[in-house]
């Protein structure tokens, strides 16, 4: 009995240590750009064709020239915006006008394009959905 308690007191702690390790963000490289979430403004409502802003939230080392933020409509894509802006802080925002071309719930995906080492690199893709306003 007492063997089979330990076993399973083993087995919840490795569950335990596994499952804390998932969980903990990897630190951020030097000049490096995560993103964090994305969301369109609560008043403003979604139009086909009508440009709306997304904000995006980020975490960085320093603060990196961001140049673009690209979009994948339901795996149509991808459609590149310029920043009309940048908040940074913890966490930071990126500001974006973008527009969509069909109506209904969307899947979004989104990346940023950023200058890192003097080079334009990707960021992490994150995802949120979607739907255009009546």
């Amino acid at each position: 009995m007492k063997l089979m308690l330990r076993a399973f007191l083993m087995g919840v702690a490795v569950l335990l240590v596994i499952s804390s390790c998932a969980t903990v963000p990897k630190p951020l490289a030097p000049g490096e750009l995560r993103l964090l979430s994305m969301h369109p403004p609560e008043n403003e409502k979604i139009k086909v064709n009508i440009p709306f802003v997304m904000n995006i939230h980020f975490e960085a080392d320093g603060e990196p020239e961001i140049r673009s933020a690209c979009f994948y409509f339901s795996g149509d894509g991808p459609h590149c915006f310029k920043v009309t802006g940048v908040i940074y802080g913890s966490p930071g925002t990126i500001q974006v006008q973008i527009r969509t071309k069909s109506s209904g719930s969307r899947h979004l995906k989104c990346y940023a394009a950023y200058i890192r080492d003097g080079k334009i690199q990707a960021t992490n893709v994150i995802g949120t959905y979607i739907s255009e306003s009546k």
